[in-house]
């Protein structure tokens, strides 16, 4: 080894040593900022629980959100982000700033309420349902190489964008994306196909029921009834079938510019699709049921009592138990199964949730100021679309949520009755729901199987676009189809 090399040897462990000193110092100096603006400030507010925070106590979740989206782009930080652990320092740090917030500018109380909302009432049940949906699906194995004609491959994004609704995009996209690059395997042009069922699979399919985005299912823990969802029917119809026309035309396009030799291996390589881990959709089905019926503060099945706490959450940890004790191990090993992918979001949310908590308090305090801005359906779509393509469209649909709610009058005729006694106009919930699922797609950030389904490509050989590449896919195809969608639904 030469001294030049040698020389080059400790830049990696100093940098992550420098990477992490400058995250550390960012979080100190952000709650430095923050106290000295309640130390002259906001001291008349402590104790006073009603008062809104200041709107310096949006800078840890703007923070966290910019860490997400920026250090998987940056060279410098690129690897270091890969670590979970490292992604979990980040959001806790984050979190700490948020919770000494409260902390001094009300005081234990109010901090002990606030971290009690986030995690103990959202973030709990949200991490058990992806964390379900993930291992149950996980133990599904589909298998098989069909000769990758455009009707092949577009039947594939037809089922996932169905399959989304009912297993999660999360779910659909793991059990679909291997045996859809194992069929494409013999053909150059593939990159297309994997970006348009990101569009699909990964997001656009998931619109129909709670379980099938994030949130969605943070929209049914706000108290939307859990069938409200299938009323976008319309919308995801028009949308997927959109698509997957746009979709087939290219394909049949591309396939003519493979070469004879490729289409040759790709009719001559041909085995037959087999499915095994059938159980599984029967305990899918099953956390279904747990979601839809077990409420808390609500009589279960007519029996004469309600759910203790957790119940739910109980017994979707039992269907997972379940599919891992009767899955054969050689299933999930097919799958390459690993649990990174749920790990990495359980580490984010946990910080998102609780960061989150200062700005819809905020929003809830500045409905009527809002007013102007967010007076209509297309407004609600596009502001909560275009917040979803950057930053995670889980918290995005939160807050926007959260506006509604505040500047929907209780008497209001149109409106939606949650389950918390609240109201929210059905227009503006449509917006949200649709802007927050849909939009998801238009980056690898936008939502959580994004990056997954990415990866996995990658590990197979295939260039994926970079951030800004797969972006020019993603304006060019979805921003027009998005415009004619708003004019027809909205």
């Amino acid at each position: 080894m030469d001294a030049q090399s040698s020389a080059r040897l400790p830049a990696g462990p100093a940098l992550r040593s420098f990477e992490l000193f400058a995250i550390v110092l960012g979080a100190s100096a952000m709650g430095y900022l923050i106290y000295d603006h309640i130390a002259h400030h906001a001291i008349a507010n402590i104790g006073e629980h009603g008062a809104p925070p200041r709107i310096w106590s949006v800078a840890p979740f703007a923070g966290l959100l910019l860490c997400i989206a920026l250090f998987p782009l940056i060279p410098a930080t690129h690897h270091w982000w890969e670590n979970n652990k490292n992604r979990l320092m980040v959001s806790l740090a984050f979190a700490a700033v948020t919770l000494l917030y409260y902390l001094v500018a009300y005081d234990a109380a109010k901090m002990g309420e606030v971290l009690e909302h986030a995690l103990v009432v959202e973030y709990l049940p949200f991490i058990v349902l992806l964390f379900a949906l993930f291992v149950i699906s996980g133990g599904i194995s589909l298998r098989g190489d069909l000769a990758a004609h455009p009707a092949t491959n577009t039947a594939y994004l037809a089922v996932g964008g169905l399959l989304a609704s009912f297993i999660g995009t999360t779910g659909a996209s793991m059990l679909l994306i291997r045996p859809l690059l194992q069929t494409n395997r013999e053909r150059k042009h593939v990159v297309h196909t994997v970006i348009f069922f990101i569009f699909i699979v990964s997001n656009i399919g998931g619109s129909l029921l709670p379980i099938g985005d994030p949130p969605l299912f943070l929209g049914y823990l706000m108290g939307v009834p859990f069938l409200w969802t299938l009323g976008l029917w319309k919308e995801w119809a028009f949308m997927c079938v959109l698509l997957l026309i746009v979709y087939y035309v290219w394909d049949h396009f591309a396939y003519k510019h493979e070469t004879p030799r490729d289409i040759a291996r790709d009719e001559t390589q041909i085995q037959r699709l087999s499915l095994r881990g059938k159980l599984n959709f029967l305990l899918l089905g099953g956390v279904v049921l747990c979601v839809a019926m077990v409420k808390p503060e609500q009589e279960f099945l007519g029996l004469g009592f309600e759910p203790f706490p957790f119940m739910r959450e109980l017994l979707i940890l039992g269907l997972v138990a379940l599919s891992l004790w009767f899955t054969p191990k050689v299933v999930r090993q097919d799958n390459q199964f690993n649990y990174s992918a749920i790990l990495e979001v359980a580490a984010l949310f946990v910080g998102i949730f609780i960061t989150m908590q200062a700005p819809i308090e905020i929003l809830n305090a500045s409905g009527e100021a809002l007013r102007p801005y967010l007076s209509s359906p297309h407004a609600f779509y596009w502001a909560t679309g275009a917040l979803s393509s950057f930053l995670d469209n889980a918290p995005t649909y939160v807050v926007f949520f959260e506006t509604a709610e505040t500047m929907t009058p209780l008497d209001y005729p149109e409106a939606l009755l949650l389950a918390d006694g609240g109201t929210i106009r059905t227009t503006w919930l449509t917006a949200i729901s649709l802007g927050a699922v849909f939009m998801g797609s238009m980056t690898y950030i936008g939502n959580g199987p994004n990056f997954m389904v990415k990866s996995i490509a990658e590990q197979s050989g295939i260039k994926m676009p970079s951030f800004f590449g797969y972006m020019i896919y993603s304006v060019a195809i979805l921003i027009p189809a998005f415009i004619v969608m708003t004019f027809l639904f909205l």
